[in-house]
């Protein structure tokens, strides 16, 4: 047989259960026609590239991305950095800063909640440092922010305006009256992201071509599009351009989108849009089948959602549905075709997710098929461990985060919030693997800047070690003083690639086209100088692949 494409001589790791490792491939129309050993290749004619022995593993596939939200960003100020302790200090620095730089519509400074240590910043602060431009605090994790009068009058927000999803996402009040802080999507990513409509075609376009060059320099060959919250008009625009850039043949990259809901009065109208969505938007390398939804917070302010209260505060946090409302989604879904992927940072987030899925497959039977995604998993309930396995529920972890995720000592400070007992048992992805849980990996960030913390390898590497050393590549304000426990969750380098490319091709339901270095699936590859079975693990950041093949064509 004629081949395209013929490579010997090379290390492969398949990601193919069969048949794990190769030393030779085969290519033609895109496709894998041969993997195996050398031998096999004298049924091949071809240009014959011999490796040396440099190790190929299958193409990146991401499972939690931003594409929208983080190209909404991308015309957004990326707000001057906070690092001083405590509140005088901080209200000091803004306070500096627009005096040394006056005359400005908007400021905009990024702090994270750790800094304020107990503290909290009222819009009356803020207004006193600055009443006549607008000025904003983004919250680190992205899920809060802190506004000052102008920014509430100009979005109409007032003491009296709804919350957009009580006790989830909305505004803070004290006394019945607004003080400036808004927490989760629904309520702030309306003010953060209130640009974006105004941005051109060209400039969409821009902010995407840059996205789909780190995608290709990285080897990420498919994503999961996670959506943005209360602002889905600018996610279809960009979703529009997408595939117009597909027309044109120009998305090389695999995107599987979503359409997000988070309160139970989403839900109908949500449905219907999901399903128009999957109507309008399938091209060759763009496709939506997915309801997201955000079920609970995050931890710093107390949001997500606990079946443990919160050790400060006494609090559990909310979920927005209910398993008997999850239930009839998930029937509803069934009866389409289409899948759920939710935001689950607390315990009892998941809970409702599993006990959901364990009702809705009570009344289904081997009729369910939904395929059902928890994204995040902080904290995990020990009675919920071995459920996600038994419900075919898959566990999507960031393990960029699994170092702690706030830099300095992260234990000391979740112990504040949750107990010295669950601040020890963090970002259980080990144990859940071990369960036989489909366990997938991501990036989770929504801002495009230089894609650092998008990166895979950094996930790898933290993924292994629990650690961001000084080894570990560009990540300074995240390093911690020693690796965050517990030891036991820290991966392998084979289950990191797994994680990474069969595993996430079975979330996204494409495992018979990728995920895998198999015989008639598309022939995506990354080919390394380096061998990741064997690389150090700190520092395993810096790895990058030195040949990057989609559908057999050589893109960088």
């Amino acid at each position: 047989m004629k081949a395209d494409q013929i490579i010997k001589n090379a290390k492969i790791f398949t990601a193919d259960q069969d048949k794990p490792q190769a030393t030779a491939l085969a290519v033609k129309d895109g496709k894998f026609v041969y993997v195996g050993d050398e031998a096999g290749l004298s049924d091949y004619e071809g240009a014959v590239t011999d490796l040396c022995g440099r190790f190929i593993m299958p193409g990146i596939i991401d499972s939690h991305v931003h594409v929208t939200m983080g190209l909404g960003n991308e015309y957004s100020e990326m707000g001057e950095l906070i690092q001083c302790s405590g509140k005088e200090e901080i209200l000091g620095f803004i306070t500096d800063y627009v005096r040394n730089h006056p005359g400005q519509d908007k400021y905009k400074f990024s702090l994270d909640k750790t800094y304020l240590k107990g503290d909290e910043i009222v819009k009356e602060d803020l207004d006193a440092i600055c009443p006549d431009s607008e000025l904003l605090i983004e919250e680190g994790e992205g899920h809060s922010i802190w506004v000052n009068s102008r920014i509430l009058a100009r979005h109409g927000i007032t003491d009296t305006s709804p919350d957009p999803v009580p006790g989830l996402s909305y505004y803070v009040r004290k006394d019945g009256h607004l003080t400036g802080n808004i927490f989760e999507g629904a309520a702030e990513l309306p003010i953060l992201l209130s640009h974006a409509m105004n941005l051109t075609d060209e400039e969409i376009d821009k902010g995407l071509q840059r996205w789909i060059d780190y995608s290709v320099g990285d080897g990420v060959s498919c994503v999961f599009d996670a959506g943005i919250p209360g602002y889905g008009t600018f996610h279809e625009r960009v979703y529009q351009r997408l595939r117009e850039l597909d027309r044109q043949g120009r998305l090389p990259v695999y995107v599987d989108g979503c359409y997000v809901i988070s309160s139970q009065r989403e839900e109908a109208e949500g449905m219907e849009e999901l399903k128009r969505l999957r109507r309008e938007y399938q091209t060759e390398h763009l496709k939506i089948h997915t309801l997201k939804i955000f079920m609970d917070g995050t931890l710093k302010p107390h949001t997500a959602a606990m079946v443990t209260p919160y050790e400060d505060t006494h609090t559990t946090g909310i979920t927005a549905f209910t398993k008997e409302e999850l239930c009839e989604i998930l029937i509803k879904l069934n009866e389409e075709g289409l899948d759920m992927h939710l935001h689950t940072v607390g315990e009892a987030a998941s809970r409702v997710v599993l006990d959901g899925v364990e009702l809705a497959r009570k009344e289904l039977g081997d009729s369910f098929h939904v395929k059902v995604t928890c994204s995040h998993l902080w904290v995990q309930d020990d009675a919920d461990m071995d459920r996600f396995a038994k419900l075919g529920v898959i566990a999507n972890f960031t393990p960029a985060w699994h170092s702690g995720n706030i830099g300095g000592k992260p234990y000391e400070f979740w112990s504040i919030l949750l107990g010295e007992q669950r601040a020890a048992k963090m970002y259980r992805c080990k144990t859940l693997w071990d369960t036989g849980a489909l366990v997938t990996w991501s990036s989770d960030d929504i801002v495009y800047d230089q894609f650092t913390t998008w990166s895979p390898y950094l996930g790898m590497e933290v993924g292994m070690t629990r650690w961001i050393t000084e080894n570990t590549r560009n990540i300074d304000c995240y390093r911690t003083v020693e690796e965050f426990a517990p030891a036991s969750e820290k991966m392998s380098i084979e289950e990191m690639i797994l994680g990474y490319t069969i595993n996430g091709a079975k979330q996204l339901g494409i495992e018979a086209q990728k995920g895998s270095i198999t015989i008639g699936k598309d022939a995506d590859f990354l080919v390394f100088d380096n061998d990741l079975l064997t690389a150090r693990h700190e520092g395993f950041s810096y790895n990058k692949p030195r040949d990057v093949y989609f559908c057999g064509k050589k893109l960088n």
